[in-house]
């Protein structure tokens, strides 16, 4: 328990109190977030993602397990997201907030924070971190707004949207750079370190002020599946396949991690721009949040303990 205490105190709540300064400067001036929310998604992420896939080497070998992995995991949760819709008789909006909070989550304003923080002197498990940010942002932008889709959106709409995320073109420079061992120039790179450096800390501060204008009204059962399915069978079905597949040492690390964080908080905001429940999304991303600190603590000294 003191290792669990240890982590709480040098991971989780950090996060938490950057997430508390943004919801008390929210309450104070009330931000105007998408700006910001653009600031971190055009300059500050993608400077943070190029930079960790610049610094470290990935082998084809390990790319492809991780692709592997992470088909099994998501499929897994979108099987159990339609399970457990089924057998509660849930239907309609409803469904798809089940379905999308229990699938997709926080790997980058919460997750990557995270990763950053846990392997500060270890670039790869911020690397795997990286492609599982990658992942679950195809997966939104896919299978998330499939979900959502309305007769206004086409698929060509849904394909055209993820090629326009900057984090897609930093990974791709960041690939070019490293494969053909591109030597960065000092005055290029400062900035880029300097940018990725603030992301953690706006990124949560951010996430903080999002959670502020939420407005709670009563707690409905969806909440209680999809945390159940986001926070306790995301992790087991983690850990089973990581054992199945036999990854071990700072990857298996990573991607147990990985697999605890809350439900991503552009579920909510889909569920806005789509008018499909954009308050029970919102009420899901919050609870998921705040309980989060307690089961993301377990899982990352459950993950120290087992690799």
């Amino acid at each position: 328990m003191s290792y669990i205490s240890l982590v709480f105190m040098d991971v989780i709540l950090p996060i938490l109190i950057l997430m508390a300064v943004g919801a008390m400067l929210q309450k104070k001036f009330q931000f105007q977030l998408r700006p910001i929310a653009n600031l971190i998604t055009y300059c500050f992420m993608p400077a943070a993602v190029f930079l960790n896939i610049y610094q470290v080497e990935f082998d084809q070998q390990l790319l492809g397990q991780l692709m592997f992995y992470l088909l099994l995991f998501s499929s897994s949760l979108i099987l159990l997201s339609t399970i457990l819709s089924k057998v509660f008789k849930i239907k309609g909006d409803e469904r798809t907030a089940l379905k999308n909070s229990i699938s997709l989550m926080n790997s980058g304003n919460y997750g990557l924070p995270v990763s950053q923080l846990i392997f500060s002197t270890n670039p790869l498990g911020v690397s795997v971190q990286i492609i599982m940010l990658v992942f679950q942002n195809l997966l939104t932008y896919t299978y998330g707004i499939y979900n959502l889709i309305s007769a206004s959106k086409t698929i060509t709409d849904i394909v055209k949207s993820f090629f326009k995320l900057p984090i897609i073109h930093a990974l791709a420079l960041g690939v070019v750079f490293q494969v053909f061992n591109l030597p960065l120039p000092r005055f290029v790179e400062i900035p880029l370190e300097q940018l990725a450096g603030g992301f953690t800390s706006l990124a949560l501060i951010l996430l903080g002020a999002q959670l502020a204008v939420i407005r709670f009204h009563s707690f409905h059962r969806v909440i209680g599946l999809s945390l159940i399915g986001r926070l306790i069978a995301g992790p087991a079905f983690a850990l089973a396949f990581i054992l199945l597949l036999g990854i071990e040492g700072v990857i298996a690390q990573s991607l147990l991690i990985a697999s605890s964080f809350p439900t991503s908080r552009n579920t909510a905001t889909l569920a806005l721009e789509y008018e499909v429940a954009p308050e029970l999304h919102a009420q899901i991303v919050l609870f998921s949040t705040l309980l989060s600190s307690i089961t993301v603590t377990v899982v990352i000294y459950i993950s120290m303990l087992l690799f």
